[in-house]
């Protein structure tokens, strides 16, 4: 069977079996010791690598480790700690607020639904999904950051260019216990290969799988 000829779902279990060879390792690069450290980082992601994140989070957890003393800080000193990740001072608005929302409604305990996690400054369904997965084991839907919108873009996979859109058409073709899987190991893939200026077609293992190199080859 041709790639012309599997349906788009046929192709996306293809595309998924692949990754899980090419990536058997794959987990969150976030670094971090407790739920409310996860949200944290995953905050500061947005619009940042996790390398960057990364870097920064070790002095940010060790001056303010859990959500009371992130509620209680100071925020210009929070902003500062938090500074290299771009977009400091909203960063730093919407996780005080947020660890304050947790202290106060939750118990200081990040909630495990999604609803709930979404009543949180800052916190989007990338996020959410983020934290559901891999603090409670929840796959509650398809993470969507810059690497997956590209590259199921590019696999034909939705014609979506807005993060929900992207998501729900992702939730339709892959199975449930493997949403977070997919996000994961299809970052990993957007970083090595598939990226973003200069994809390395000539070396993407999904390339019998891909209607962008099909597309190439046909022109």
């Amino acid at each position: 069977m041709t790639r012309k000829s599997l349906s788009k779902k046929q192709r996306a279990l293809a595309i998924l079996e692949k990754l899980k060879h090419l990536y058997p390792d794959a987990t969150c690069s976030l670094n971090y010791s407790t739920t409310v450290q996860l949200l944290v980082a995953t905050i500061l992601s947005a619009q940042c690598t996790d390398e960057r994140v990364n870097k920064v989070t070790p002095a940010l957890f060790s001056r303010f480790p859990d959500a009371a003393s992130l509620a209680n800080a100071d925020l210009s000193e929070l902003e500062a700690l938090v500074r290299s990740t771009g977009f400091y001072r909203n960063k730093a608005k919407n996780i005080q607020a947020a660890c304050r929302m947790i202290v106060s409604d939750f118990n200081s305990v990040v909630p495990n639904q999604m609803e709930e996690l979404l009543k949180l400054p800052g916190v989007a369904r990338k996020t959410a999904n983020v934290v559901l997965a891999h603090a409670y084991g929840i796959n509650a839907g398809v993470t969507v950051d810059t690497h997956v919108k590209r590259l199921s873009q590019r696999l034909g996979l939705t014609k979506h260019t807005e993060p929900i859109g992207i998501e729900k058409d992702l939730m339709q073709l892959l199975p449930q216990p493997d949403w977070e899987n997919w996000s994961i190991r299809l970052i990993y893939h957007g970083r090595a290969v598939c990226k973003a200026r200069s994809p390395e077609c000539q070396n993407c293992q999904l390339a019998d799988l891909c209607p962008m190199i099909l597309t190439k080859t046909t022109a």
